[in-house]
């Protein structure tokens, strides 16, 4: 009998659908035979628990009789949690985009009973609407040809199949050099808007890969233009209403130019990035306001984000009792009951609170009109009043909770909470990212292999490329941070997975879905920008850093048939790899700085100068005695010179004289970090 088997899923996204009248299955082999079974097209629905779209069309359509009814009659419907198959999502994403269409969740596709897509869109009203056709009559059309066109269905699918399956392109491109990499950085910087940062229009993104590769090319290139545009967009985006101020933590993104207004759902995997990017600016600039916004966020990790294991949830949502921001916009009214008429005034003048509000009659708390914190007096009085109205929004209904663990974004946050746990002098940070670290690894892996989501004990979904490109990058980051061997044996361990499981014998590069996962039509292979970076592109920065630690020649060649395998792509557009170009660097010239301390001095004054210079990419490492065998030859058994704390600046195999003091070693890390 036909129902909606959805209450048997862990994924909060699912379980938000388990009361539709619409019989929803999940993505399985079950749900694939029943299709075929029938005779009926599938109807793929696609989302996440935090996207206010999605629950638009859900409230409008899924939760309607007369929708579900013509959707159980003429389709078998399955519904997807795209953070919990990523793999599923990137899939029939590429397929709309093959259908010449703008991608978006909701995602809506039509496949046939072999899961291949024919036709699809993203959102569709429940009249019509926004010029679009009602959700009711696209799904009778699509219905009537299925059954009545059955030779066009199939020409479609076969096209839109073969099209994914040649997604990457082949033959040669260009090398990827110091000069083409300088052209790039010059070009890009020109994108960013100099006044209110990101990229020039609306909306606006945080796009880290984008951001990543200007600033580390404004260091390797001494490009001042490129340095600004990231600084003036960071500054921009911790002063805007993308961010929490009350809270802390960045939402996913602003739908005007200014930052001002964003859409609310926080996820992790931003915040992630923008503290790692945030942790490497601060590094050069030593911004008060960044290294607020590292630390505001931090807690807002910690208070809100940490499940029990220690591992961290995926998102927050957007929409609270049905409308979207409510839990974080005030009126002047509310602020003034909170914390009194003359307090109230002071933090109306900072915080941009007017009577009329910003946003929908609504005011987004916000500090555009300053650029930088204010004096350690205001600022104190403005923190006083910024914890009383946490504590008043504490009584609000809270947004949902996505609280499944994700391996992915998971090693992002580990590994941004690592570094800057060390460059902060925060070591609880560290432990944060080290208890995290241990979950996945003792909660989220099955027969040695990585489980991509899990929740309250259950997950299913295999592995991608991603989850294990990213808790390498984690290993790596924590062992840096640590010392300990054990991380580095870890991430030596998960690359030997991916390549017995996701290496692409034929073409070269990573595919995103294992060899084993049977459910996916095609295995994609891609190494474009994403709102995350794409494993392939961290796997080269990764393969750099194992090569550059442990001296195997193996990581290099392997890192060098990745930017080989995607060299069509970045002939075709340079614009859409950004985060391979800046892994490109690693390759360019591996840099290493290890800092060997005295034992009679617990805290090296030498690690604190290099913690404060930007070094991006740069594996560092501080170790006690000697660093036996550690980085290339020329470094192996050094130890500190005349029981003084020394340091050793590599590029490559060469390394630099022996660094006793701060200016030797600051000079040698200008050095080191750039190209003339």
């Amino acid at each position: 009998m036909s129902r909606n088997r959805l209450g048997d899923e862990s994924s909060p996204y699912l379980l938000q659908h388990k009361d539709n009248p619409v019989h929803w299955w999940a993505w399985g082999p079950e749900a694939l035979a029943e299709a075929k079974t029938t005779g009926k097209p599938i109807l793929l629905s696609v989302g996440y628990s935090a996207c206010h779209w999605c629950h638009v069309m859900a409230h409008e359509s899924f939760e309607d009789d007369e929708t579900a009814a013509v959707m159980n009659e003429r389709f078998v419907n399955i519904k997807v949690d795209r953070e919990e198959r990523p793999d599923i999502d990137a899939i029939y994403m590429g397929a709309l985009h093959k259908l010449n269409q703008q991608g978006g969740w909701p995602l809506t596709m039509f496949l046939d009973s072999d899961a291949r897509p024919f036709w699809g869109g993203t959102y569709f009203p429940k009249v019509p609407t926004y010029g679009r056709p009602a959700f009711i009559e696209v799904l009778e059309r699509i219905s009537d040809a299925y059954h009545q066109q059955p030779e066009k269905v199939a020409g479609n699918a076969n096209a839109i199949t073969e099209a994914l399956a040649e997604m990457t392109e082949s033959g040669a491109g260009p090398e990827v050099t110091d000069p083409l990499i300088r052209e790039i950085t010059g070009r890009l910087a020109h994108l960013v808007d100099p006044t209110h940062g990101g990229i020039t229009g609306a909306p606006k993104f945080p796009q880290w890969s984008f951001f990543w590769l200007l600033w580390r090319g404004a260091i390797r290139y001494r490009n001042d233009a490129a340095k600004q545009a990231v600084i003036t967009t960071l500054e921009r985006m911790s002063q805007g209403g993308i961010y929490d101020h009350l809270g802390g933590g960045f939402a996913r993104y602003s739908v005007d130019e200014l930052w001002l207004v964003p859409h609310f759902e926080k996820m992790l995997y931003d915040n992630a990035l923008l503290i790692d990017l945030m942790t490497e600016v601060w590094r050069e600039t030593k911004s008060p306001l960044l290294q607020a916004r590292v630390a505001e966020t931090v807690a807002w990790l910690s208070r809100e984000m940490v499940v029990e294991g220690g591992g961290f949830a995926a998102a927050l949502d957007a929409d609270s009792e049905g409308e979207e921001g409510k839990f974080y916009v005030w009126s002047a009214e509310e602020i003034e009951r909170v914390l009194g008429a003359e307090d109230a005034a002071v933090f109306a003048k900072a915080y941009d609170v007017t009577l009329d509000g910003n946003w929908e009659g609504h005011t987004i708390l916000n500090r555009l009109d300053a650029k930088t914190l204010g004096s350690d007096g205001e600022d104190a009085k403005l923190v006083a009043l910024r914890a009383k109205l946490l504590d008043a929004r504490a009584g609000r209904i809270r947004p949902g909770w996505d609280d499944k663990v994700l391996a992915d974004w998971n090693g992002l946050m580990i590994a941004a909470l690592a570094r800057a746990g060390i460059v902060f002098d925060r070591s609880d940070w560290v432990t944060m990212a080290r208890t995290a670290f241990t979950y996945v690894t003792e909660k989220m892996t099955v027969d040695g292999r990585i489980v991509h989501s899990i929740r309250h004990g259950r997950g299913r979904a295999p592995g991608t490329a991603h989850d294990y490109a990213n808790m390498i990058w984690a290993a790596l980051r924590l062992y840096q941070a640590t010392g300990e061997n054990a991380y580095l044996a870890k991430a030596i361990e998960w690359v030997a997975i991916l390549d017995r499981h996701y290496w692409s014998e034929d073409a070269g590069g990573y595919f995103t879905a294992a060899d084993d996962t049977s459910d996916v039509i095609v295995r994609l292979r891609t190494a474009s920008d994403d709102a995350t970076p794409a494993a392939n592109a961290t796997m080269v920065s990764n393969l750099a850093a194992l090569a550059t630690l442990t001296g195997d020649s193996r990581f290099v060649r392997r890192a060098e048939s990745i930017m080989r395998a995607f060299s069509a792509d970045l002939a075709k557009n340079l614009v859409a790899h950004t985060g391979l170009l800046a892994a490109a660097m690693d390759l360019l010239a591996p840099q290493l700085v290890v800092i060997v301390a005295s034992e009679s001095e617990p805290h090296s004054a030498l690690g604190a100068v290099a913690r404060s210079m930007s070094i991006p990419g740069a594996v560092e490492l501080e170790v006690r005695g000697a660093i036996g065998a550690l980085g290339p030859p020329a470094l192996h058994g050094k130890s500190a010179e005349d029981g003084r704390s020394t340091a050793y600046v590599c590029v490559g195999p060469q390394c630099s004289l022996p660094a006793n003091s701060e200016a030797q070693l600051r000079q040698a890390v200008l050095d080191l970090r750039s190209v003339a």
